[in-house]
């Protein structure tokens, strides 16, 4: 979220811009299909799962984010290194493309790797990578064409068209985070379109190589002054986002309860509404894209030690898992029970067979002479009659009336009580989500919107 806005300081709007596009619009499309579909991440165990933050098992699996991102950029980048307008060497292009095309293998197995997502997850989500970076390499030029040489209207259409798709954004069947990623991307796009569009209109944007490019030309303003620009930016949308975000979480509320009091809210699951809540809780970790300011010293120990911060796990992290488990622990019921049944007439037959052995091996009837054959004892009988211990089973075993204690009713009381107790067993291991506030929706909209509105860009000649 800092590197792209860098891309525009140093003067590369056409690949900040197109990077900007392809990944929002991945993160936001994926949420969207994860929410909508709810399929769950690879079971566990048998797999352990590696992250580096717990919030994240709290998502859906299907398709995979990272696997989108990381295809998108590759894809993107490969076709601006073989643009008409490149003008880099052949050999910093070859080693431009092993690095694109390292990044995004190592992120793909990487994910299946850390048992993150199953190969059906990454591979669907390197193909809407690949088919957003397509899009936007074939289309890119017609929509800054359109966006920001049309009149008024064309930012006012892309902003409703983004607006419609968060509120018609699907209701997730278990409390996942992932609108909450899809709405800080609508607005990094809302602020990009906005910032562009208003950008182009002023007397310090450049028109080539396209519309809204921020004049940068280091042996003109030389390194000092462009190290100021980024320093000067990053310190901008740090401002930016620890002044706004606690007003807006502290001022918002009241205008919802008096929205909500007209009848005109639009309530989301699992998002408590403002009639429900006197304050929201100071030092609220609602972004998982942006840290604040006060999480810096950790990332920095993080970067330092990855290892010592990624945390390894077996056993269902979120609601999806858990009831993925009660479904795979069900099923394996059903299918030993099942198994149980088919062997029961092959054990029939066995009996069957192994008696007609053993009647075969009898003596015969004797027969009238003179003098009469001894009769065979009672030991030689029941050794030659007894039955090996595999043949016997409940078929053979005369039917006695069910004890008071052994019913069919207290044997389904007893089922039932063991899955409820292994039902609690598994969501007690489950990750809790956060309490999660309706003002969230609109306080990120503003923020991300305002970070990348690209007034923030020229605060720096």
């Amino acid at each position: 979220m800092i590197f792209l806005p860098i891309l525009f300081w140093c003067g590369y709007t056409d690949l900040g811009r197109g990077l900007v596009h392809v990944l929002a619009s991945g993160v936001f499309l994926t949420g969207f299909i994860k929410d909508l579909l709810c399929l769950p991440r690879p079971l566990s165990p048998p797999l352990s799962r590696i992250s580096m933050s717990p919030s994240v098992s709290l998502e859906y699996g299907f398709p995979s984010t990272h696997s989108t991102n990381a295809v998108s950029v590759a894809v993107y980048v490969a076709f601006q290194l073989r643009s008409i307008n490149s003008d880099i060497n052949p050999t910093m292009k070859t080693i431009l493309d092993i690095i694109s095309y390292f990044y995004a293998t190592s992120i793909i197995l990487g994910r299946l790797y850390c048992g993150m997502h199953g190969f059906f997850d990454v591979v669907v989500g390197a193909i809407l990578g690949a088919l957003l970076s397509v899009i936007q390499c074939l289309y890119g030029e017609t929509f800054d064409d359109f966006m920001y040489r049309g009149s008024t209207m064309a930012p006012l259409l892309v902003i409703s068209v983004i607006l419609i798709l968060v509120r018609i954004h699907p209701e997730p069947a278990d409390n996942c985070p992932c609108f909450d990623d899809s709405i800080a991307f609508a607005g990094v796009i809302i602020g990009v379109e906005a910032g562009n569009w208003h950008y182009a209109r002023t007397g310090y944007a450049w028109d080539v190589p396209v519309p809204a490019t921020v004049p940068f030309d280091l042996a003109t303003i030389g390194w000092p002054k462009a190290v100021a620009r980024i320093i000067v930016g990053v310190v901008v949308i740090f401002a930016w986002r620890e002044v706004m975000k606690p007003a807006l979480l502290r001022y918002l509320p009241p205008v919802f309860r008096v929205v909500e009091s007209l009848g005109l809210t639009l309530p989301r699951k699992f998002f408590v509404q403002a009639s429900m809540y006197t304050k929201i809780p100071r030092n609220l970790k609602t972004d998982n894209v942006l840290p604040p300011i006060s999480e810096i010293p950790s990332l920095i120990t993080f970067l330092r030690h990855p290892r010592k911060s990624r945390s390894v796990s077996v056993g269902p992290q979120s609601e999806a898992d858990a009831y993925e488990a009660l479904a795979f622990h069900e099923k394996q019921r059903r299918e030993s029970n099942s198994s149980v049944s088919r062997m029961r007439p092959f054990a029939r037959e066995g009996v069957k067979s192994d008696i007609k052995t053993i009647s075969s091996k009898l003596p015969e009837k004797p027969r009238i002479t003179a003098l009469p054959t001894p009769a065979p004892s009672q030991v030689d009988l029941h050794s030659g009659l007894t039955l090996p211990d595999v043949f016997l089973d409940d078929t053979l075993t005369p039917t006695t009336p069910p004890s008071s204690g052994n019913t069919p009713d207290r044997r389904s009381s007893e089922h039932r009580r063991e899955l409820e107790k292994e039902e609690r067993d598994i969501f007690l291991k489950v990750e809790k989500p956060r309490v999660r506030y309706d003002v969230e929706v609109v306080t990120k909209l503003i923020v991300y919107t305002g970070m990348y509105n690209m007034r923030i860009f020229y605060v720096v000649p």
